[in-house]
């Protein structure tokens, strides 16, 4: 791929001397660990931005289950679970 941006960035200069310390330790340009930096982070946006529309389906599916009389209210769980768990502590004792 042509490279054919700049990107001029301000930091630190005991962060910028650190990461060229490193870079240099692997025989690498610093432009290239930079753009393999940036090409993560974009990707973690992606993959959060994928994961907050997914909970936000699946939030809305539940509150139309509610909705619709299909759901169970928090205390009829915590009653099947309370009973559940007395059910497997009694088979094991």
């Amino acid at each position: 791929m042509a490279k054919e941006a700049v990107f001029t960035m301000k930091l630190e200069p005991e962060l910028r001397a650190d990461f060229m310390a490193e870079v240099a330790g692997e025989d690498r340009p610093a432009s290239q660990v930079m753009r393999e930096l940036m090409r993560g982070y974009i990707e973690q946006r992606r993959q959060a931005r994928e994961y907050d529309e997914y909970l936000r389906r699946k939030v809305e599916a539940g509150r139309a289950s509610m909705r619709a009389g299909l759901g169970r209210s928090n205390d009829e769980v915590e009653a099947s679970f309370a009973a559940r768990r007395n059910q497997v502590a009694a088979s094991q004792a």
